[in-house]
């Protein structure tokens, strides 16, 4: 592929943008529900928690949130204005019974009080933070005490292998997320890993290896 269709592949998943982005948002939900529902298991979720979610994309996997434990809370904060039109769209039932609240941000400070949440998580977003360390303390400001948050991501090795990660994304490993979140009050729980059988976005079956690290405030 050449250069520019990498750098526009890169763009779209950081920040979707119109029929493409759709489109590229469908195929992310398919490719990460496995992530997605492993770092959702491990919040522990209990009735009448409040959950928060960074970087939603269409949120297609809500239901299965829901599916934890009763009167559940849901907010979902997106960079992009498209997935915060279509993740409303598709959970719609739940946005209207007040269930799913969803949101646009800067993709650094959050539209929220201190401790206002039980749950906090993230799938696949921690290549596109501007400021690591910054929201990393944004996320344990707005996480009551006592909260656990979970962060899943790709390891590096794999998404190494990915030619458009050369572009807007910073890649990490255990070791290195585990010396950004060092830098805050967060304590690390466990970290759990899995591999999974993967298509790329150019085609390409891949065995993609992922981590949860589950901290608490």
């Amino acid at each position: 592929m050449e250069k520019e269709e990498l750098q526009a592949i890169a763009s779209q998943l950081k920040h979707p943008t119109g029929q493409k982005g759709i489109e590229m948002a469908n195929m992310m939900h398919e490719t990460n529900i496995n992530m997605t529902r492993h770092s959702v298991q491990n919040l522990n979720i209990k009735d009448g928690n409040s959950i928060l979610e960074l970087g939603h994309g269409n949120a297609g996997h809500v239901e299965f949130i829901f599916e934890q434990a009763e009167n559940l809370k849901y907010y979902g904060l997106e960079m992009s204005e498209l997935m915060f039109q279509e993740a409303r769209q598709i959970n719609r039932n739940f946005v209207s019974q007040k269930q799913a609240f969803f949101s646009l941000y800067d993709g650094n400070a959050f539209p929220f009080e201190d401790e206002s949440f039980d749950k906090i998580f993230t799938v696949n977003t921690i290549y596109f933070w501007q400021e690591p360390e910054k929201l990393l303390l944004e996320i344990y400001r707005v996480l009551k005490p006592s909260g656990n948050f979970c962060l899943t991501f790709a390891q590096e090795d794999f998404m190494k292998q990915l030619p458009f990660t050369q572009f807007e994304f910073e890649l990490y490993n255990t070791e290195k997320a585990q010396k950004l979140i060092e830098k805050t009050d967060f304590k690390i729980v466990y970290i759990e890993s899995q591999t999974e059988k993967v298509k790329s976005k150019t085609g390409e079956l891949l065995d993609r290896e992922y981590t949860t690290i589950v901290l608490q405030k």
